[in-house]
């Protein structure tokens, strides 16, 4: 499972194995690198939900390594993001940045994707082949989040590039350096902003306070690196997941293309058939605990595979098939518990609007390539596709 990066065929189909593992026992100790020490590995549904709402289970990377000799060398706005902390501190900051998710503020930026994706699909040539994850998958989410965090246009591709540099696999350097310069972009921004203030999230931010707490320097630095990377890589993969399983499954792809008014209840199911976001972030013992009847010492990291909880078949029967009227419900896909993703109903609302568009304009979209010639991004974090070529 280590050694995905190395070997194509669990990064192209993870399911298999994780499927092995769940039967054989859904909490594992499996090696951590050639260290010779081990984490522990979650691919059960009820485990993995114990997992993301466990207080024991800690998030607080800092106190993790410290003392500790990490190789990584990662921006401290990028290592310590509100994502790698736990109560009181993380609920302070993540109170201060809902308000920005809520469903009635994603409604009011819902003109917008619209007129964005409509934007991007005219570039498209009446035949293809197109890209489906460079020319959508991409471009949008990047760009819906840059506009709520006031990111001149300029800028995003570059910003863009930098969060795609954080994820890259098997190359710490880079990802290294890529953390400082999107750090040092957007403390460069934030002193702009205070300068000539406007209307943008960032700006909200930058104004925001729970009674007589504001948010330190640090703390504005690093909320504003995590909602432009985290604001449009899951969406970046969900958007290219989902739409690889409609192409796979013409039947199902026709009945949304045939009833629009489904989506929103398919992106449910296309979340959980193949979760953009493969392994959640971090976590480690505090204490000694039992998980799934394996005990597990204390002070060790526990990885919570999203993406095998999610086919566990005592949640979800049938799992490995894709099934638009399942009720699907209670995925895991963007987390649980307090660290559930913040920006859901914003991933939500761009795959809505982008599939919609894409079915109802492309009637006849397909594959330009075999399905086991597509390239997936060799990453255990992340799960998405480097490319998907159409035709239309």
């Amino acid at each position: 499972m280590n050694d995905a990066s190395k070997d194509s065929q669990p990064v192209r189909d993870p399911y298999p194995a994780y499927a092995a593992m769940r039967s054989e026992c859904p909490v594992q100790a499996v090696a951590s690198g050639s260290s010779g020490r081990h984490s522990y590995l979650v691919t059960g549904y009820a485990e993995a939900r114990q997992a993301l709402s466990d207080a024991r289970l800690s998030k607080d990377t800092a106190a993790f390594f410290a003392g500790k000799d990490s190789k990584r060398q990662l921006h401290p706005a990028v290592a310590h993001t509100m994502l790698a902390s736990d109560p009181p501190q993380h609920t302070r900051l993540r109170k201060l940045v809902t308000g920005a998710f809520t469903s009635g503020a994603v409604t009011g930026l819902r003109p917008f994707i619209t007129g964005l994706t409509d934007e991007l699909l005219d570039r498209w040539p009446a035949d293809g082949p197109v890209d489906l994850v460079a020319d959508l998958a991409v471009p949008l989410p990047v760009m819906v989040i840059c506009e709520m965090l006031g990111v001149p246009e300029g800028d995003r591709s570059q910003v863009q590039h930098w969060s795609a540099e954080l994820f890259a696999a098997g190359e710490p350097a880079r990802g290294d350096a890529a953390s400082y310069a999107v750090a040092e972009y957007m403390t460069g921004l934030i002193a702009s902003k205070r300068s000539r203030p406007g209307d943008s999230l960032l700006d909200r931010l930058i104004a925001a306070h729970d009674g007589q707490d504001r948010l330190s320097e640090e703390e504005l630095v690093s909320l504003a690196v995590l909602l432009l990377v985290a604001g449009h890589e899951t969406t970046t993969n969900f958007l290219g997941n989902a739409a690889l399983a409609l192409l796979q499954h013409p039947t199902e792809l026709e009945r949304l293309r045939s009833n629009p008014e489904a989506i929103p209840q398919a992106l449910d199911e296309l979340l959980r058939f193949d979760a953009p976001v493969s392994t959640s972030t971090f976590r480690f013992t505090t204490e000694a605990i039992t998980l799934g009847g394996t005990d597990i010492p204390a002070g060790v990291p526990v990885l919570v595979a999203l993406g095998a909880a999610n086919r566990d078949p005592r949640r979800f029967p049938a799992p490995d098939r894709l099934d638009l009227d399942r009720d699907a419900t209670g995925h895991l896909s963007f987390g649980h518990g307090i660290h559930r993703c913040v920006g859901a109903p914003l991933a939500k609302a761009e795959a809505h609007t982008a599939l919609r568009a894409v079915l109802n304009r492309f009637p006849n979209i397909r594959l330009a390539v075999p399905a086991e010639r597509l390239e997936w991004r060799p990453t255990r974090l992340i799960r998405g596709l480097d490319s998907l070529p159409v035709l239309l």
